[in-house]
């Protein structure tokens, strides 16, 4: 299926795009399940693997959830844009009249749909399997809900600069993972101080801060990468 070269409005474009990529994922449902499965898997695992003791997961669980959560974004970024890319639809989304930015933020939406607010709904239970107290849980919800679309934005500037790449997935993670580093640093910095009995506004709004930076500036960045990657394929 391909986007038709007529303009319509910009909204109708990216909302033709989201309901693309949610129909192709419920086609290729192991795109779907394996973010979900590795997240679930690295959390239930490492309790095993490091010490089962309530007080040590309590201290680390948030830790535990988070970086699973970056990990699993991770491992899903690779198909963000190459399925576009082998079938031609990505060369039809150049030619659109509408901007190419606001394609690239529909379809970063859609990924964010199809991974990062999965990985918030099940957070919660995996909160509770690590020994976390309720206000834990709902605050590392909360930084997830703000943190993962955070992810989807950052990782679909890799995923269009490694487009078309051999070892584009090993290439895309060293991209990627050190500027997911503030993110992972404030979205448990946060549950931290909200353990602690500390107030959390500050760090909310630096992860708020850090969404509307993305929101705005990660588009334009992953468009111009997606132009160089298809001129030089």
């Amino acid at each position: 299926m391909t986007l038709a070269a007529v303009r319509v409005p910009v909204w109708r474009a990216m909302a033709a795009i989201i309901r693309r990529d949610l129909r192709a994922s419920l086609r290729q449902r192991q795109d779907l399940l394996n973010p979900l499965l590795f997240f679930f898997m690295v959390v239930t695992l490492f309790p095993l693997g490091v010490s089962p003791e309530v007080s040590f997961l309590q201290q680390a669980g948030t830790g535990i959830l988070w970086v699973a959560a970056l990990l699993s974004t991770l491992l899903s970024l690779d198909h963000l844009f190459r399925h576009d890319f082998d079938d031609g639809t990505l060369e039809q989304m150049m030619l659109q009249p509408q901007p190419l930015f606001l394609l690239v933020l529909a379809k970063s939406l859609a990924h964010w749909l199809l991974t990062g607010l999965p990985l918030v709904m099940l957070a919660p239970v995996l909160g509770i399997m690590l020994h976390l107290d309720g206000n834990s849980i709902g605050i590392l919800c909360l930084t997830l809900l703000i943190g993962t679309p955070v992810l989807s934005l950052i990782g679909a500037i890799g995923a269009a600069l490694t487009l078309g790449l051999r070892a584009g997935g090993v290439l895309l993670s060293l991209l990627i993972i050190p500027l997911y580093i503030p993110v992972l640093i404030f979205g448990t910095g946060t549950v931290a101080a909200a353990s602690n009995g500390a107030p959390v506004g500050g760090y909310l709004a630096l992860m708020m801060a850090f969404l509307v930076l993305a929101v705005t500036l990660a588009p334009f960045a992953s468009a111009a990468a997606l132009k160089i990657s298809l001129s030089n394929s």
